[in-house]
């Protein structure tokens, strides 16, 4: 894997990256013929939500199902026994939050002394500032001599600066531009007062093509109070989100996976990580306060080469954050036409036809020519 360099890895979502790093750890674990101390592995996967955890050792077993390879996975908000055992002899690979892990260590019952490789997925947010004291800490109980890996969709200056301090003399490797969600993605903004956002989402989740949706809110309450209101509007919903158990977030993600509910609504703990087939839409319900957010929230849509839809309502005080987004994605989306927003039945039952490809974004005079989009809504694709 790159000759045993550090790798600072750059891709957009739903290109692969796990399949990317998975594949060359498999095989270098397949060759080695060092044994495992008690307690501990040859390859640590540190991620930021337990349900990144679980799909990343789904991906180890389907990939490296006749390489005999052992894997353990190490998460809050499940029972610590399990994992004890699980680590007692020793396995391949840790796939952990850094929390759970850390508790680990300081009981004995994981030890890192025997890791050669360490991959740090969605590094943006792993060396963000809520998780990297945990973090540093992890990262000062490995062998000084290894091979670290980050891979994220986004790398903002901030944390670039940051990974410096965990990585020696790096390749990188980016295979699309920083930032820039997928082209497949058609993007749209929907300009809608905050007191009509609610029925705004049910007429357009009630739209044609709407076939398995994720709605993004910012708060966890937030998130149950759509949840509810989609219910009552004969809608199927399920909410997602960190004060949800893990019981309840799986028995909601398996139910949207197969299909006994049709929308999924979500804190940003379901931004990355979430790699489900044949989601239609992406719903940002409320913009989120980090610009990089946004482009994970779309990325739950048109993976692996399909399309998707990703819609956002932009009320007038989150007009700051759209430019945010906007900066960051190197596209402007149409403003509000200058009028308040018709009755949410007027509302349009699916994406209208102002959309345009990356690099033929019209001027600014050519949209001034435009007919004001139907109700504020406007669209752009990149």
């Amino acid at each position: 894997m790159l000759g045993g360099r550090d790798l600072l890895g750059i891709a957009q979502t739903g290109t692969g990256k796990t399949a990317a790093f998975v594949l060359p750890l498999l095989d270098r674990l397949a060759r080695a013929s060092s044994p495992t101390p008690k307690h501990g592995c040859r390859a640590l996967i540190l991620v930021p939500t337990r349900e990144l955890a679980a799909q990343v050792v789904e991906a180890i077993r389907a990939y490296g199902r006749y390489c005999g390879v052992r894997t353990a996975t190490v998460i809050g908000g499940a029972k610590p026994g399990p994992q004890a055992r699980a680590l007692a002899n020793g396995v391949d690979v840790v796939v952990a939050t850094p929390g759970r892990l850390l508790d680990h260590l300081g009981t004995g019952v994981a030890r890192l002394d025997a890791v050669g490789t360490v991959v740090l997925d969605e590094a943006d947010q792993m060396l963000d500032l809520g998780f990297l004291p945990a973090i540093r800490r992890v990262m000062a109980a490995l062998p000084k001599r290894r091979q670290t890996l980050l891979l994220s969709a986004t790398m903002p200056k901030a944390i670039r600066t940051l990974a410096a301090d965990f990585l020696t003399n790096p390749v990188e490797v980016s295979v699309a531009p920083a930032s820039r969600p997928i082209e497949r993605i058609d993007q749209s903004v929907m300009h809608v007062e905050a007191t009509a956002k609610r029925d705004a989402l049910v007429t357009v989740l009630g739209g044609p093509g709407v076939e398995r949706a994720i709605v993004f809110t910012r708060t966890k309450r937030g998130a149950d109070r759509v949840a509810r209101h989609l219910e009552q509007a004969g809608l199927s919903a399920a909410a997602i989100h960190g004060n949800k158990s893990q019981p309840q977030r799986t028995r909601a993600l398996d139910a949207f996976r197969g299909g006994g509910v049709s929308v999924l609504v979500a804190t940003d703990i379901a931004a990355r990580g979430i790699d489900v087939d044949d989601v239609s839409h992406v719903i940002n319900y409320e913009l989120p306060n980090v610009p990089e957010a946004y482009v994970h929230r779309i990325g739950r849509t048109a993976r692996a080469g399909k399309a998707g839809v990703a819609i956002s309502l932009c009320d007038p005080a989150e007009r700051g954050l759209l430019r945010d987004i906007e900066r960051l994605i190197g596209h402007s989306f149409p403003g509000p036409a200058g009028r308040a927003a018709p009755p949410a039945t007027e509302l349009p039952r699916a994406p209208g036809p102002a959309r345009w490809r990356e690099g033929t974004a019209p001027t600014r005079s050519r949209r001034r020519r435009r007919s004001a989009p139907a109700v504020g809504a406007a669209h752009a694709s990149a």
